[in-house]
Order: C-alpha cells, then structure tokens, then sequence
C-alpha cells in the first residue's frame, strides 16, 4: 500500500470512546490510497492531488473502542482541512448532552475557520449536538433516525439519503448507513482529487455492487519492462494510434520486422499477442469515454476504432465483464456524486 506523506489536504478522522474501528480505518486507506496506488498497480503515471489522512483523539492517545479494538491515532486534535466523524456506538435511551465537550469545542472552531465537518452514519448525532446541523437538511442511520427528529428539531433530516452536502460551500455533509463511508470517500476523492481520481478508487476497492464480478473494476495490467527498443518504439505509436485501422499491420510496417518476427518479439517483450494489446488499449479508452461522456455507444465503438458496434459490444463485455451501457450505469455514480460538488 501506499506511504504515508505530510502534504496534501488534511482530513482529520475523529476517533472516539464510541467510534467503531471499521469505518475510520477503511476511511483512511483509501485516502491514504488518493493519487498514489493506481500508479502502483496499473503503471500508469498521474498528476493527482494527494490527501494527508490522520487518525485524532482528544489528547492524542489510543481509545478502546466498543468492540474491544483499540483505536491508535497519530496525533492529538489539531487544526484540520476536513473533519470526519464516523459512526459511533450509542444508547439511544441516554442523554448525549455532556458527552463530547472537548470535541464539540473542536468541530466548531474547525468550521469556523473554513472547515469541512462530515458524518457518517450515527456519527450525525454528533454534529448535531454541536449545533452544526440546525437549519440543514441531514441523513443518519434509520435506526437512529427518530431520535434525532425528537432531540433536534431544528435539523431537517432526510434519513432516506445516503450522502448530504448541506450548507455554505457544502461545507457540512452526512452520509446514512455505516458503509455510506463509501459513498463519502468517493464523494471527497471526485471533490479534491477530481472525478476520474474517483472512478480509480472504486475501481481498487470494489466499491458498488460485486454481483457481476471483479472484472468492470479491472484497470489495464501494468505493462512488463523490457529491452526492446524496437517493440517500445511501436507501444509509444500505438498509444496515440490505437483507433486506426489495420493498428498491427502499421506496427509491422513501421518497425521494419517480418510479420513472424514482428508477433514473436511483440508477444516476448510485452506479454500480449499484438492484437491483444491494441484491443486492451481500445477498451480502455472506451472505458474512459464511457465514465466521463454522455456519448452514445455506437459513436465510443467509433472513436476507439470500431466501425461495427455490435463487434464492439462482445468485445468490451468479454474483456469487462459487462456491457457498455451497463459499466456506464455502473460508474455514473461517481459523476452524479461530482455532480453535488457546491
């Protein structure tokens, strides 16, 4: 996994007596993972923001947390870019006046100097003992749901929704269920490190629905070094002329080799059958056009190289898994969550 750096915005995650360890570790390598481990895995260099996650508690020391598991913070709370408090473990019968003052103090002057305060799950029980929530609409945990409605009437709660950008700057956002922390490190990662940077993250964790597989998550395999200077001449051609016609024929031509010799010293050098490899490239664009664009299906086949879109179609679903429309509906999450950037 990716190292830790000290640059990059900072997000504070809020580590409590009633914090659950899941959510604020899981919270953590992902956005420890930001701009840093699609390099790693696929190959493919970037320009990407980083993000500096660290682990707080009120003094700097560990808490048990409910569930035995002692949380480890790397630092006592101290000033913070973005503030997360994620869900907590709470008895809905008991008061939770009294409970976080420290804490409380240090969420307002966070958001007071231009914070970004976030919650997840029953964690918005917590945001809104500290006031940050009157007059915004919310969402919590269902199970948690009327006892805000009673203790804080001033929070307008939407406990249907998953994910809450509120307020000025939507400097204030909620997620609902516990693993809505998904949905909020994506959320972040499109709103600071832009919507691709997003996509890329789903793709490393799995975030969504695994019921057709790992394969729509699949990036391009990270392409094997070697000492062929004549194959690498043609992979640098083929990166920018991938959607001709005829692709392999061209590489034979260019690269001055037989056909046989051309397939043989391809194959050694790359690991991939030279069709192969212009078909990986193909798909990827397509992925690419199929995330970011609205542009229909039969006008992607085109663009990426394809003048038959229903050759297209079995091809990108043999290689993906799924078919274009369907990776598009898949990952159109992402654009919708980059749509709620205020």
């Amino acid at each position: 996994m990716p190292s830790e750096k000290s640059d990059g915005l900072r997000i504070a995650l809020l580590a409590l007596p009633e914090s659950t360890p899941a959510s604020i570790y899981g919270l953590y390598e992902v956005f420890l993972s930001a701009g840093r481990t699609w390099e790693q895995l696929t190959g493919e260099r970037l320009e990407v923001p980083i993000l500096s996650p660290r682990i707080v508690t009120a003094d700097g020391r560990p808490v048990a947390s409910p569930y035995g598991l002692s949380i480890w913070p790397h630092a006592a709370m101290g000033e913070a870019d973005v503030v997360i408090v994620t869900d907590l473990l709470l008895d809905h019968d008991r008061p939770f006046e009294g409970l976080w003052p420290a804490q409380i103090e240090w969420l307002r002057a966070q958001y007071a100097a231009g914070g970004i305060i976030c919650s997840v799950c029953t964690g918005t029980a917590l945001l809104a003992e500290a006031g940050l929530l009157d007059g915004l609409e919310a969402t919590t945990h269902w199970s948690i749901a009327e006892t805000i409605r009673r203790r804080y009437p001033a929070v307008r709660l939407a406990a249907q929704k998953i994910l809450v950008p509120a307020g000025p700057e939507h400097r204030i956002i909620t997620g609902g269920g516990a693993t809505a922390w998904e949905e909020l490190a994506l959320y972040l990662v499109a709103r600071f490190c832009g919507p691709p940077e997003a996509v890329r993250i789903a793709k490393i964790f799995l975030f969504g629905d695994h019921s057709e597989g790992q394969l729509p998550f699949a990036g391009a395999q990270r392409p094997r070094t070697h000492d062929d200077a004549v194959i690498a001449e043609m992979q640098v051609w083929i990166a920018d002329n991938y959607h001709r016609a005829n692709p392999v024929a061209a590489m034979i031509e260019r690269s001055g080799l037989t056909e046989r010799t051309f397939m043989r010293r391809f194959r050694a050098a790359t690991g991939f059958a030279a069709m192969e490899y212009v078909q990986m490239m193909r798909v990827e664009e397509a992925k690419h056009l199929l995330e970011t664009t609205d542009m229909p299906v039969e006008q992607v086949a085109i663009e990426v190289g394809y003048e038959d879109p229903n050759f297209f179609r079995r091809l990108f679903k043999r290689r993906v898994g799924v078919t274009p429309a369907r990776y598009r509906q898949r990952f159109s999450k992402v654009r919708l969550l980059a749509g709620q950037i205020g």
